[in-house]
Parts: structure tokens; sequence; C-alpha cells
């Protein structure tokens, strides 16, 4: 992509406001915590990936703005700056995993100067940042393996170069497989109720040359039944332990399908996206957002005044639907519980 979600300015945090798209690309510079703490919250900055690096860039950014040069009230502070970065969003879990390793750097050295920890803080957070983009290659290179030349493939969600800091995660095998030169097309689901599908994934594969068709959500069975679908390939949330994976509402529902129709179903996602503290995704939390999101469409209404509405914007794809979990590591195929662990067994030491 040619576009950059995320950066770090020296003194901000610029983010395109992906609320505005496809219709104007707009970027925000974030000067203060409370205004990201906002974009991640109202979902100007999203995506599992992005929000891990968002947390990483709020923690520095916050770090930057103390004043002061006693360790222990610096220490204190960047904690109590953790936990509110924490209170933004509760499914996905790449955001709690960076700033777990912010609440590292403090705990491991709660005596270092506060100048010297503040030049940590801004390493580690570029680290994560840098870690991200080289993760989403290799995701690509490792899925695009799966993409047949002349294939047909599905969607949900967006799971793309605005989910990341750099090339997207099931998007980012589209983008390594057009790189390798095979030629395929990919239905992409709108996702109601915030459309991130038809505003995000589709401007995004269209930008950049990829046949892509825009469907609605209830019309994915008609299209595994009436034509040959390859494979379909969604992001994640969080993934338990045994492979069961929280991914953008929908999803499950697609695998359902995919099952039923005998159609390859894969989740792309990092280590980072990984929960091994727990053993189902029984225990992810889910998200509930606004009713307004889905009594109103833009400004206009569309459903009775004071009707009662569920809106989770997250659910659990079973390990059992899930043909493979690609991640920078390769494909985790059949995944449970034991070859989720083999797979990412290296991944403690680095």
């Amino acid at each position: 992509m040619s576009v950059k979600t995320i950066q770090w300015t020296g003194s901000a945090v610029r983010i395109i406001d992906q609320t505005l798209l496809p219709g104007r690309l707009k970027y925000i510079d974030c000067h203060d915590v409370e205004t990201l703490w906002r974009a991640i919250r109202t979902l100007q900055v999203r995506g599992a990936p992005a929000l891990g690096v968002a947390a990483a860039f709020g923690v520095l950014l916050g770090a930057k703005k103390f004043k002061g040069d006693d360790p222990a009230r610096f220490a204190s502070f960047v904690l109590r700056l953790c936990d509110f970065i924490g209170a933004s969003r509760p499914t996905a879990v790449n955001l709690f995993n960076a700033l777990n390793q912010m609440r590292g750097l403090i705990l491991k050295n709660p005596r270092l100067p506060v100048a010297i920890m503040k030049a940590v803080i801004e390493a580690e957070a570029i680290a994560i940042f840098e870690e991200d983009k080289a993760v989403c290659r290799a995701m690509g290179r490792h899925g695009a393996a799966l993409i047949r030349n002349g294939g047909t493939y599905m969607t949900v969600c967006n799971a793309g170069a605005l989910a990341t800091a750099d090339y997207g995660t099931a998007l980012g095998v589209f983008y390594a497989a057009k790189e390798a030169g095979k030629k395929f097309k990919v239905f992409a689901l709108e996702t109601r109720p915030l459309l991130q599908g038809a505003r995000l994934t589709a401007w995004e594969l269209r930008k950049n040359r990829i046949d892509v068709t825009l469907i609605c959500d209830n019309m994915a069975a008609t299209v595994m039944k009436g034509q040959k679908i390859d494979g379909i390939f969604t992001g994640a949330d969080r993934i338990a332990s045994n492979g069961d994976a929280a991914n953008k509402i929908g999803t499950y529902m697609l695998a359902v399908l995919a099952k039923h129709h005998d159609v390859p179903f894969y989740v792309v996602a990092p280590k980072t996206t990984f929960d091994l503290k727990i053993r189902s995704g029984g225990e992810i939390p889910i998200e509930e957002r606004s009713q307004d999101e889905v009594t109103s469409f833009g400004a206009r209404p569309t459903a009775p005044k004071g009707i009662k509405v569920f809106n989770p914007a997250f659910d659990v794809t079973p390990a059992g639907l899930i043909t493979g979990i690609v991640t920078e590591y390769g494909v985790i195929r059949r995944p449970n519980r034991k070859r989720v662990y083999q797979a990412l067994s290296f991944s403690k030491k680095g």
C-alpha cells in the first residue's frame, strides 16, 4: 500500500481517519494520549496489529510529555498510562501485548534515569512498529502459497494495510500473491454494521488493482453455491490456545458456510494475536458497541426508535472450522492446542 496507516512523527501519532474512507483520505495527528484513546475507541484507527502499534506509540507519546526526573514517579505514571490505553477496547489482544511489553520495560528498570527510560520506551515502540511490518511480509509470503493462479477467494471486514503498520494480514496474502505474478479474484463482504469491507477492503484492493467484487454479507452462501470459491481468508483479533479465533462479527457465519460448501477457511494472524493464557474462545471478551451503529445508516435512522439492539463487534470461530492459521512462522494446519504450542514454542525466545 502506498498509504501509511500509522506513524510516529517525533511528537505525535499520525493516523488515517478510517471513519472517513473511502470518501476522504485524511491524516490526523494525535498530540496527546486522550486524543489517541478516542481514535482507538471510535475506530479512527482499528485492526488488531495496528492497535498494538497504536498502544506502543501511545505510551511513548505520554512518556514524552512527562515532566520531572523522579524515576519512581515516572514509573507510576507510565503504568497508569498503560492501564488507561488498555481501557479503550477489550478484544484485540495485540493492544494488551504491546502494553505489557511497555510495562515490562518499567518493571525491569525502575531506577533508571527518566531521560534514559524515555529513550528506551521510544526504541521499544519503534521496534514494535518495525516488527509488525516484517511480520506482515512473512505472513504474506506463507499465505501466497495457498493462492491458486486463476482462483477466486473471499474475505470479510478489513485485514489489510489499514489494519496493520504495513501490509496487512489476510489482505497481505493477496498482495504477496499479486507480487508473485498470480491473477485471481476476491469477493469482499460489506461487513455490517460499520461496513469495513465495503469502505476499507474494497478501497484497498481496488487501489492495489486486485480484481474485487463487493457483496452483502447475506450473499455469501449464494456466491459459494453458485461459483467456485477456492478459499476464504480472514484476520483475527484474538486466538485462544486451542485455535479458536475471534474476528469481526460475521466471520463465524462465513466459516460455517465454508464448511458446508467444502471451501478452505484460513485465519491470518501474527503470534501477537495469540492469547495462550486462555484455553478456548469462550474466554475471549467480546466488545459490545453502541446500538446507534445498527439503528442508523450515517445520520439516517433505519429502525424504530427505542428498539432493543444486540450489537457484538466480534464472534468466535471454533478451531474445528479453521483449515489453517497463517502466521509469520508458517501455516498451522487443523489448529488445536498441541499444534498451536508447537508452532509458537520458539516465539518465547524472541
